[in-house]
């Protein structure tokens, strides 16, 4: 009988030990979990600062205020335009006009020679 409350009194610590890590074990689980969503949320934070400072310094006024500052350009004037007229010659043509087309005659070619073999035409059957 001794020996049974002995064996029982082993079994009741052994069960309390093995209780008593898997809370701590979920304990400390449960304390990384939170730190890896503090740290998502600081990141996210980081995030949308950077965004933040990335839209004030793309801002086409800021930008226009810095190019009038640093760059020392004139505005386009009517008149700086040129005329069609005055536009250079088209390259000529590698091609004769005379020449059939390189290009179709391949294609040609290389119609004639593709059989599917899907289907047999008459002349097959011959």
């Amino acid at each position: 009988m001794r020996f049974i409350h002995l064996f029982v009194i082993c079994a009741l610590v052994f069960a309390a030990s093995y209780v008593y890590r898997i809370k701590m074990e979920s304990t400390s689980r449960t304390e990384r979990v939170q730190r890896l969503h503090a740290e998502v949320r600081a990141q996210r934070d980081a995030i949308a600062a950077l965004r933040a400072e990335w839209a004030k310094l793309d801002s086409p006024k800021r930008l226009q205020g810095l190019a009038e500052r640093h760059l020392k350009l004139r505005p386009i004037d009517g008149t700086q335009f040129d005329s069609l007229k005055n536009l250079p010659e088209r390259s000529p043509t590698l091609i004769n006009p005379n020449e059939p087309d390189p290009i179709g005659a391949m294609i040609d070619t290389a119609d004639q020679d593709i059989q599917t073999g899907s289907i047999s035409t008459a002349e097959d059957k011959r």
